[in-house]
This record gives structure tokens, C-alpha cells and sequence, in this order.
């Protein structure tokens, strides 16, 4: 999972730049429609939360500890959840919501199969 959490990072805030800019696009056309959406304003929280998420994830890559893939369930499910909830006319933001949804599901799956360390174990010694 570590070269996982790299990769995902690294691309993660790659496309932060790409989704900015399409959100900035998508927002400029909802106000000059004037139609109401708020799929651009959306589209930038997405972006941030993917900065956020990929760097959390480069970050906490190499740790053996839960929190670095809570916080990465939370940042990334919370840009799948307004990313899905709030796409309107902006139809990539549901791409990027799926990524988003990946990296989530991810850091669960990562949760759940963390190994432990060779000090710790099931079994309390007797004293």
C-alpha cells in the first residue's frame, strides 16, 4: 500500500491543477447562464480536497499507525460525496469523484489489512 498511497498522492495533486481549471470554467459558465448550479464552487472544494488528500497521503505513506488513513477516508469521502452530490452541468466532476472514491475505499482497505508490528500480538504474556 505504500507505493499505492505515493502514486495516488502524486497524482492526486496533479490533477488538482486539471480540476481547478475545469472548475473555474464550470463556474464562470453557471454565472454567466445564470442558472444556478453551484457545480463550479463544487468542483473547487473537490480540488482542495484532493490537494489535501494527496498530500496526507505522501505524508503517511510509510506509517504503520491508523490516523493517516482515517484522515484520507475523510478528505477523500468528502470530495466523492459533494463531487457526486453537486456535478449538475459539470459532468467530469463525476470522474473526479470517482477518483476521489477510490482513494477512500483504498485507505479502508488499508485499514483493514495493516499488518501489525512484530512487537505487538494477539496474545498478553503471563506474568
Amino acid at each position: 500500500m505504500k507505493t499505492w498511497k505515493l502514486v495516488s498522492g502524486i497524482l492526486s495533486i496533479v490533477l488538482f491543477v486539471l480540476v481547478a481549471f475545469q472548475s473555474c470554467a464550470a463556474g464562470l459558465s453557471n454565472a454567466l447562464q445564470e442558472n444556478g448550479e453551484v457545480s463550479g464552487s463544487a468542483g473547487i472544494i473537490v480540488a482542495f480536497l484532493m490537494l489535501a488528500g494527496g498530500i496526507v497521503s505522501i505524508a503517511t505513506r510509510k506509517s504503520s499507525k491508523k490516523g493517516g488513513n482515517i484522515a484520507l477516508i475523510i478528505l477523500f469521502g468528502l470530495a466523492a460525496l459533494i463531487g457526486f452530490a453537486s456535478h449538475g452541468s459539470y459532468g467530469d466532476l463525476v470522474i473526479w469523484s470517482g477518483w476521489c472514491l477510490l482513494n477512500a475505499i483504498l485507505a479502508v482497505v488499508a485499514i483493514t489489512t495493516g499488518k501489525k508490528k512484530d512487537n505487538e500480538s494477539d496474545v498478553t504474556p503471563i506474568k
